[in-house]
């Protein structure tokens, strides 16, 4: 479908990767993967055509249709919901235009009477009389009602605008699927969807994504980006995982035993190469020393930041009570009389559709929106300690990273600072980066950082790993996993939900679910739970 030849990409003494020769075959499934900053974007881009390598080439089979997840926020403005969905099949949104012109000219030609039937052929060819109720069925599916089809695009808010355009590029159904973090600004039932449809599609697939086990339910082979090269591995995520680490290994060991091997024979060499009676042998040992390889190991661009939450105090068994709260925004219910009582111990894992207020009960929780009525007590002992979703309002862009991390501690020594900046992959002089210059993953990082710094026995997170590599991921889930304290979140990544939570709280247009256990155990049981 795709073929990549001899791709290199650099900017400046800056290498990203070079030498690249891979194909994308027909039905395939690929995860581009790789660090924060190690190309895997701009490589995507190369593959769109929306930027030029600094060597190489990439070419498209004739006559394949290539299908890219677009995620400018105002180009339809203009245009109705549904009518952005059907403009993902371009050639179908032609003959639909000329179609319904043709229909509306007050009278017809031989001509125009020939023409229609042309595109009434073309029309039936393109499934155009299910069309609308497939772009329906599609926007239903990624969380849009009916009631928002006719809407124009301008009343969208952001994160359903991207919903809308991911619609648009699967209603083609494209030979080729192009997609940049799909998952972004999903809620756990819709990503549940779009792994659904995605495996049911038959053409080729390259996504780029965060989400562990969304690469691991979709995915049929890794594209990694590391080491200046790119590598295609068969297998999910985990599998690549596993195989790439082997391999390493292995290439570890075999450069071990041939060093040791060279270091032999040339102790041989030095010892007999004067000794007329051994010079054969020792010219032979230097000619098996030159024939012994050594590999090349490229250090790798894969950091993970060290993750351990530890605590200032013991926490006592009571954590949080909420009784009867209320808030509304105008005429907006948000939350209605909503009574939760968390416990030490608890990891909650708070769910729910976009827009339902899961970010609304975290702000309310914390103190950072009053109720209308209800109120919020927490434990004597409780130190709670809270990672907002949104990091602009959080972080300021008049400082450093060191001055706003030691904002919250005086006493702190600048070894301390440091300490748990290098944790967090702020090395050197990244300590003094201005915060207005710093990227998603940055400021991820540096909220987390905040938090190790300040030790609170509970922690809330709201939708922490938005903008982390799958790396950073992994640590944090692991920490998470593992903290003695309380953990009260808010997360659209499955593998974090499964991996942390023991309770599941779902807000839903209905009423609250309260489950205690995992996620898994939640899903088999969801459907017969009561809502309160």
């Amino acid at each position: 479908m795709i073929r990549v030849k001899d791709l290199s990409l650099s900017f400046g003494s800056r290498i990203l990767f070079e030498g690249v020769n891979i194909s994308f075959d027909e039905g395939n499934r690929y995860g581009l993967i790789g660090a924060n900053g190690s190309g895997k974007s701009t490589f995507m881009k190369i593959l769109v055509g929306d930027f030029e390598p600094s060597t190489g080439n990439v070419t498209v089979l004739p006559g394949v249709r290539v299908g890219v997840l677009r995620q400018d926020h105002y180009q339809y403005d203009d245009c109705t919901v549904l009518n952005t969905v059907l403009m993902g099949y371009p050639e179908f949104w032609a003959v639909m235009q000329e179609r319904e012109r043709m229909y509306a000219l007050p009278e017809m030609t031989e001509e125009d009477g020939m023409r229609v039937g042309e595109l009434e052929s073309a029309f039936a060819d393109m499934d155009g009389y299910s069309a609308e109720y497939f772009a329906a069925e599609l926007l239903e599916g990624l969380g849009i009602p009916v009631e928002k089809h006719g809407d124009l695009m301008s009343s969208m808010i952001g994160g359903f605008k991207l919903r809308v355009l991911l619609a648009q590029v699967l209603f083609g159904r494209p030979d080729v699927l192009l997609l940049d973090e799909p998952t972004n600004h999903l809620d756990l039932d819709t990503i549940r969807w779009l792994e659904n449809f995605l495996l049911a599609h038959k053409g080729t697939m390259v996504i780029i994504s965060h989400d562990r086990h969304f690469l691991n339910t979709v995915c049929t082979h890794m594209v990694d980006v590391d080491y200046k090269q790119i590598s295609v591995f068969s297998g999910n995520y985990d599998y690549f995982v596993a195989a790439s680490t082997l391999a390493r290994e292995q290439l570890l060991a075999d450069n071990a035993r041939n060093l040791e091997k060279i270091s032999e024979l040339r102790e041989f060499v030095a010892r007999f190469s004067a000794n007329k009676s051994k010079a054969k042998q020792a010219t032979s040992r230097q000619k098996q020393i030159e024939k012994i390889e050594i590999q090349e190991i490229r250090p790798s661009s894969r950091v993970s930041p060290y993750i351990k939450f530890t605590s200032r105090q013991p926490l006592g068994k009571q954590v949080v009570v909420l009784d009867k709260v209320d808030k509304s925004f105008g005429d907006l219910h948000v939350l209605r009389s909503v009574t939760l009582q968390i416990v030490s111990g608890e990891k909650v894992a708070v769910l729910g559709v976009n827009g339902i207020g899961k970010t609304t009960l975290l702000n309310v929780m914390m103190g950072e929106l009053t109720p209308d009525s209800g109120a919020v007590t927490w434990g004597k002992s409780a130190e709670a300690t809270y990672f907002t979703q949104d990091h602009n309002e959080t972080i300021p862009k008049d400082t450093t990273v060191y001055e706003w991390l030691k904002s919250f501690d005086d006493e702190a020594d600048q070894q301390t600072i440091r300490s748990i900046l290098g944790r967090m992959l702020f090395s050197k002089d990244d300590v003094h980066k201005s915060t207005e210059v710093l990227s998603g993953g940055e400021t991820a990082r540096l909220m987390l950082a905040k938090m190790l710094l300040l030790q609170g026995n509970v922690l809330v997170l709201d939708e922490p790993t938005n903008h982390l590599d799958l790396e950073a991921i992994d640590a944090l889930s692991k920490a998470l996993a593992e903290f003695g304290g309380a953990v009260i979140f808010v997360s659209h990544a499955r593998q974090l939900v499964t991996d942390v939570a023991n309770r599941i709280i779902e807000l839903t247009a209905d009423g609250v679910v309260d489950f205690s256990g995992t996620y898994d155990e939640y899903l088999v049981k969801r459907d017969t739970l009561v809502r309160i």
